[in-house]
């Protein structure tokens, strides 16, 4: 897929839920399903023009539906999986078709793309309340009774984590030019390790129930997807949902906003 430009990553999420909300004519609470299926286009880098193309897309399709017709609002992102990758694959077919040619914008999208989307202190309260919430997921992990060795384990690596988001802290104070993407690597790779860790020393009653609610959501849609995209937006459901269930907080600057 396309590479999300610089300057709209990281609002990724916000536009697109606001566009929804628009689309739908009132705001709803983003349900664990819908951040998901968010996540899951954000991790295929289908640009958000393209996600909104789609979006306008499952619409128009879904008014044309006995659902759509009765007046029922469309309550989920799921219906819209479909039309954005449609979306997603026509762009790349017309892209294909098409020889190289410059950004646009021209300069001022340049400037745009190459300005800093948050202040150092937007970055520095983020990554210490960061910080902050791990040692507490750590602390209570210390905490439980009776020990186990796989929370012990896992209180560690929560450590090692609070420690290299830190330094990135630091780097701020440091750094005369941020480098968002180097810094961005840098809490996505600790994102997957900590991910990691949930997966190999998490409760299995924990897991368990997680699954038991991710399969209750996704029964609605799942012969609507393929299996690819079924697989991706199980991964992502089950990361948020077991990050959320031990205290602790997604890393990527996505999340910021």
């Amino acid at each position: 897929m396309t590479r999300v430009p610089a300057f709209n990553y990281f609002n990724y999420f916000t536009e697109i839920e606001e566009y929804f909300w628009r689309k739908r004519g009132a705001q709803i609470l983003v349900s664990p399903l819908d951040w998901a299926i968010l996540e899951s286009w954000q991790k295929a880098n289908i640009p958000v023009e393209i996600v909104l193309k789609g979006i306008d897309q499952a619409f128009e399709s879904y008014a044309r539906s006995r659902r759509g017709a009765s007046g029922r609002p469309l309550k989920s992102l799921a219906y819209c999986v479909d039309a954005v990758l449609d979306a997603a694959i026509q762009a790349q077919e017309a892209a294909a078709g098409r020889g190289p040619e410059s950004r646009p914008g021209g300069t001022a999208g340049a400037a745009r793309a190459a300005a800093e989307p948050f202040s150092r202190e937007e970055l520095r309260g983020y990554l210490q309340g960061n910080a902050q919430r791990m040692r507490e997921a750590a602390n209570a992990l210390g905490a439980r009774r009776p020990p186990t060795s796989a929370a012990s384990d896992l209180a560690r690596r929560i450590a090692d984590a609070v420690v290299r988001v830190e330094e990135c802290r630091a780097r701020l104070d440091t750094a005369e030019q941020l480098d968002l993407e180097d810094l961005e690597r840098r809490l996505t790779v600790l994102e997957d390790s900590l991910y990691a860790a949930l997966q190999a020393s998490a409760d299995g009653e924990i897991v368990l129930e997680i699954r038991r609610e991710m399969d209750r959501q996704l029964a609605p849609y799942r012969r609507k997807m393929t299996a690819e995209q079924l697989a991706l937006l199980e991964q992502q459901y089950l990361r948020r949902r077991l990050f959320e269930s031990y205290g602790l907080p997604r890393l990527s600057l996505f999340y910021l906003t």
